[in-house]
Order: structure tokens, then C-alpha cells, then sequence
């Protein structure tokens, strides 16, 4: 896709196929600059499916997509394929290990990367905010961790295999608490989005620790850093 016009995101979700396999798809939105008013470009890639069932999947969420215009529908979308993947690959999913060609945006590891987290919860905070901001400066990233609410975000950016280091260690180290006070691993995170830095993104500077009183507050320091697209996809769904 051109890098120029729009926004690309990429998502990778597993979803459960038949016969309980995983399959782990690869989607990237391309969002032209008068989106939502025009259909986002979709591609679809998955080592474990054919090149017909990728475009099949495609197709799908094309049809699906023009169901949604003109309001923000990527979230939508990637909800719908997690619920219907099934039904859209009739033939059982073999894994193939013809690789499809990588996109550009796939294969430029040395560009800046973002990634955007939603945390369930922090029990035992002021230990997690420190855990959290020592992987944050140990692995160069910068952003910000953002309380609004009930709302807790990780907005990160950096070195693509930094930002995958940071994603293991968060899943793996007992960061919080449990009800009793137990050390425990964060099971109940999202990753929101994860997408390479676009010219029109601010860079931060550092990581910064925030709390925002309304979602109005929140909304500026998104649209602050060209963000704007990246908080009305992602960040009103998780109010509801």
C-alpha cells in the first residue's frame, strides 16, 4: 500500500478454526485518508491456510465491511472474523509453509514500531507502574502508561524486537497481585494494536506514567501525537 495516504494497522489474532486448531491470521488495514466514508484496503495472510482461503477470508470482511461504513469499523471487523473464521473456510485448514510474500510494511524490521495494550486491571499499582517503567527505559521504549478510569493503556513505541521483548516479559513476569495478594502474571490483557510509526505519528520523547480525569483529556493526548484515528478505533469500544 502506498505509506502516504492513510494509516496502515496490522493485527494478528489467533482464532479458533475447526476442529479446535489455532490459526493465526495476519490482517492489515490499509485506512485511506477519507476513511470511514470509504472502505478500508484488507489483506489477509496465514502460513496455515491456502492462498484461495486467505482471499476467501478477504473477501469476506470486505463484504462485511461495507455493512459498517462511513462509522470506525476495523475493531468490528476483526471481532466478526474471530466469530465467523469457521464458517468462512469450509475445507478443514491445512498448514501450508508456502510463506506469501511479505508486504513491505512486513519485512522493514528496522523501522519504529507502536504498540497500543489495554490492561484489565492493577491491583498492587505502584509496583506494577515500577515494573512496568523499568522494562519501558531497559528496552528504549517511550509513550505513556494512561489511567483514565477504569481505562488503563500502554501506548509504546521503539525497535520492533524491543516492543516483541516488552510484550513477552509482560505476559510472563508476575506484575500484579491476585485477589489474595498473591504474585501473579497478567492474563487479561489486549494487545489493541500494533502497527509501524507513520510519518504523520509524533515521536515521545520518553515514557511517562499519566492520569486523565476525563476521555476528552485522553482523546487530546492521542490527537497530540497523530494519533487521533489510532483512539476512536480502538479506545471508545472499551467504554462499553
Amino acid at each position: 500500500f502506498p505509506e502516504t495516504h492513510g494509516i496502515t494497522f496490522r493485527i494478528q489474532i489467533n482464532v479458533k478454526a475447526l476442529l479446535d486448531t489455532d490459526i493465526l491470521l495476519k490482517l492489515l488495514f490499509h485506512l485511506p485518508v477519507n476513511y470511514p466514508s470509504t472502505l478500508p484496503e484488507i489483506s489477509v495472510n496465514s502460513d496455515q491456510l491456502t492462498r484461495a482461503q486467505c482471499t476467501d477470508v478477504k473477501d469476506k470482511l470486505l463484504e462485511e465491511a461495507k455493512k459498517h461504513l462511513s462509522e470506525p469499523m476495523v475493531h468490528e471487523l476483526v471481532l466478526w472474523i474471530q466469530e465467523n473464521l469457521k464458517y468462512v473456510i469450509k475445507q478443514p485448514a491445512t498448514v501450508y509453509n508456502e510463506k506469501t510474500t511479505l508486504s513491505k510494511a512486513e519485512s522493514t524490521e528496522d523501522a519504529i514500531w507502536m504498540l497500543l495494550l489495554h490492561l484489565d486491571h492493577m491491583r498492587a499499582k505502584a509496583k506494577y507502574v515500577k515494573t512496568v517503567e523499568k522494562w519501558a527505559s531497559d528496552l528504549r521504549l517511550t509513550g505513556r502508561l494512561m489511567f483514565m478510569g477504569k481505562i488503563i493503556l500502554i501506548l509504546l513505541q521503539g525497535d520492533r524486537s524491543n516492543i516483541k521483548e516488552y510484550l513477552i516479559l509482560q505476559k510472563t513476569s508476575k506484575v500484579d497481585v491476585d485477589s489474595s495478594g498473591k504474585k501473579c502474571k497478567e492474563k487479561m490483557i489486549s494487545v489493541l494494536c500494533e502497527t509501524k510509526v507513520q510519518p504523520q505519528h509524533k515521536r515521545f520523547q520518553m515514557f511517562e506514567v499519566k492520569e486523565y480525569s476525563t476521555l476528552d483529556e485522553l482523546q487530546k493526548e492521542f490527537e497530540a501525537a497523530g494519533l487521533a484515528t489510532l483512539f476512536s478505533e480502538f479506545v471508545p469500544p472499551l467504554l462499553k
